[in-house]
C-alpha cells in the first residue's frame, strides 16, 4: 500500500470517527440541557405519530428539530412509549428530556396531579391540596391573563369556571396552582379549538353557552353514548321553553354535591335553579371534558325531552319524549328501588 493510499485510508477512518462523533452530539446532546426557565403548557392527541409529536414540539420550541427528534425515540427503542397527555415542557429542552416527559419518566421529578372531568373551582380546590399543590386554586382559578372569558361570550366578571380543562398534568417542582390554571387555560385553548360550533352559532348560542351545557352533561350522564342524547333534551327543552330541571345546577349554587337538597333551595328563585327558572344557568357549573363540550356543540337530532336513571343499571337512563313515557320510567325506577329497601337499584361491575 502506497504512502498516498495509507493517508487516504487515515483520512477517511478519522472522517468516519467525526461523523460517528457528530451523530452521537445531535441525537444525545450531552451539552445540551434545560437551563431555560420558560416552559410551555403542549397537549398530545391520542394516536400521535413520532413525527406528529416531534412537528409539536418544534413548533412550541420544546426541541431544536423533530426529524432527529424522531430518529432518537427510534434509536432508543422508545417509538411505543410516548403517551398522549397533556405535558408542561421546558423550552429549548435535550430530546432526552422531552422523551422522559413523554414516557413518564420525570414523575419522580416532577408532580403529575389529575383533574377529574366535570369537577367545579370549589371541588378542585382540595384535590389540588392534598397532591401538594402550593398557594390557593380558588384564587389563582379566578382569572388568567391567558384567557378572557368575555372573548367566549361570558359576562364581566366570570371567572374561569368552565375553562380550567381536566386531565393529567406533568407540573414542575415545585407545583402551584398558578402554574396548574396556567396549564389547564392552555390545553383548553387548544382542545376548544377542534369543537364545530356552526351548528351552536346558527341558533345563537355563545361558546359559553355550549360550555354551560357541556357542564350540565358532565354531571347529569358518565356513559359517552349518552352525551349527545342529554345534550339533545337539554336543546329541545330550551327551544320548547320548558325548565331544565337539573338539579345539579341548585347544588352548584350552594357547593352541596353529595347531601340531600332542601325544599327551601328546590323551592328558590334563583337564577340557578332550573326547576324553577327558564333558560340556561348564569354559567357552567364545572369544568366539563372535551366530549361532553362536542356533545353540547353537536346534539343527537332527536325529540327527547326527559329522561330517568334505569334500574339495574350502572347510571344508564331512560329516555322518552313525552310526559307519559317519562312517568312510565319513573315508576320503573319506584318500583325497583321500594323492592330494594328504598335503596338505589343500581348494578355495577
Amino acid at each position: 500500500m502506497t504512502i498516498r493510499a495509507r493517508r487516504l485510508l487515515a483520512a477517511c477512518g478519522l472522517l468516519g470517527v467525526v461523523v460517528v462523533i457528530t451523530g452521537w452530539l445531535l441525537l444525545f446532546q450531552p451539552l445540551h440541557g434545560s437551563a431555560s426557565k420558560s416552559t410551555v403548557v403542549l397537549v398530545i392527541p391520542k394516536g400521535s405519530t413520532v413525527g406528529s409529536i416531534g412537528k409539536r414540539l418544534e413548533d412550541a420550541g420544546v426541541i431544536s428539530n423533530a426529524d432527529l427528534f424522531a430518529l432518537r425515540v427510534r434509536f432508543g427503542g422508545d417509538a411505543g412509549k410516548l403517551n398522549a397527555g397533556t405535558y408542561v415542557f421546558n423550552k429549548d429542552a435535550s430530546y432526552s428530556e422531552a422523551i422522559d416527559v413523554l414516557t413518564g419518566n420525570t414523575v419522580a421529578k416532577g408532580k403529575a396531579v389529575t383533574i377529574p372531568e366535570g369537577l367545579s373551582r370549589t371541588e378542585i380546590s382540595p384535590v389540588v391540596a392534598a397532591r401538594g399543590i402550593k398557594g390557593s386554586y380558588l384564587s389563582a382559578s379566578k382569572s388568567s391573563p391567558l384567557l378572557n372569558p368575555r372573548a367566549y361570550g361570558a359576562p364581566a366578571g366570570s371567572t374561569l369556571e368552565g375553562f380550567l380543562f381536566p386531565s393529567t398534568y406533568q407540573l414542575q417542582i415545585p407545583p402551584t396552582s398558578t402554574e396548574l390554571v396556567k396549564a389547564q387555560v392552555t390545553a383548553f385553548k387548544q382542545q376548544f379549538s377542534t369543537v364545530n360550533l356552526t351548528y351552536a352559532k346558527s341558533k345563537n348560542l355563545t361558546a359559553y353557552d355550549i360550555l354551560t351545557i357541556a357542564a350540565m352533561i358532565e354531571r347529569e350522564t358518565a356513559m359517552a353514548s349518552e352525551r349527545p342524547l342529554v345534550a339533545a333534551v337539554i336543546w329541545n327543552r330550551l327551544h320548547q321553553h320548558i325548565p331544565l330541571g337539573i338539579d345539579a345546577t341548585t347544588r352548584f349554587q350552594y357547593s352541596n354535591w353529595t347531601q340531600p337538597l332542601l325544599q327551601s333551595q328546590l323551592a328558590s328563585q334563583s337564577q340557578w335553579n332550573t326547576r324553577n327558572r327558564q333558560g340556561l344557568p348564569p354559567g357552567p357549573i364545572g369544568n366539563p371534558g372535551i366530549e361532553s363540550i362536542r356533545a353540547a356543540a353537536n346534539p343527537a337530532k332527536s325529540p327527547f325531552l326527559y329522561y330517568v336513571v334505569k334500574p339495574w343499571t350502572c347510571g344508564q337512563h331512560t329516555f322518552s319524549s313525552s310526559q307519559s313515557g317519562f312517568d312510565q320510567a319513573v315508576n320503573a325506577y319506584n318500583a325497583a328501588r321500594n323492592g330494594n329497601g328504598g335503596r338505589a337499584p343500581t348494578k355495577c361491575p
